[in-house]
């Protein structure tokens, strides 16, 4: 089966004309959630769940995004899509640039501070204030603020993250 990558989970139901509040996991919504666009029911593992949906309505809200997809007319049918996935194929993506990695790529990444791993990444989490890197420190989950000048480098190709942490981050 062919695996997608997650582009946005579905959030809940907006109004009564089958719109989704949907948050967006990728740094180009505009681009990936864009009308015409078809996106993939996917479960954790990328793995497709339904048939496509083609984006039919697409415009930013807050800090998430409002979709409308083709044939979707009313609350009751997207109910049953809300906490789900959308994703799509690693080929319909721009690559990541220099110093980016995919979301997907980050479990597991080693974490640097000074030359030497502290740790492993576990993933990101959302929070309001942006991103915080969950980071695995001899089986201690520690929260670092996933943006600069804490993230210094970041390394697809090695599969790793050096951060350069205040005093005490990672004694929390």
């Amino acid at each position: 089966m062919t695996a997608y990558l997650a582009v946005a989970r579905l959030i809940k139901p907006h109004g009564m004309t089958g719109e989704l509040v949907v948050l967006p996991l990728t740094d180009d919504p505009s681009e990936v959630l864009a009308v015409a666009k078809d996106l993939m029911p996917i479960d954790d593992g990328g793995e497709a769940v339904g048939e496509p949906l083609t984006v039919s309505r697409s415009r930013a809200y807050q800090r998430r995004w409002l979709l409308q997809f083709e044939g979707v007319e009313s609350r009751t049918a997207v109910e049953e899509l809300a906490g789900g996935l959308l994703g799509v194929l690693e080929a319909d993506l721009s690559p990541p640039e220099d110093g980016e990695m995919y979301v997907h790529e980050i479990p597991g990444s080693s974490v640097i501070v000074e030359g030497s791993i502290v740790g492993s990444a576990s993933g990101l989490i959302d929070v309001p204030g942006g991103r915080l890197l969950i980071v695995d420190i001899d089986g201690r989950e520690v929260f670092v603020p996933f943006r600069e000048p804490i993230v210094t480098k970041v390394d697809r190709v090695a599969r790793s993250i050096e951060i350069d942490p205040p005093a005490g981050l990672l004694e929390i």
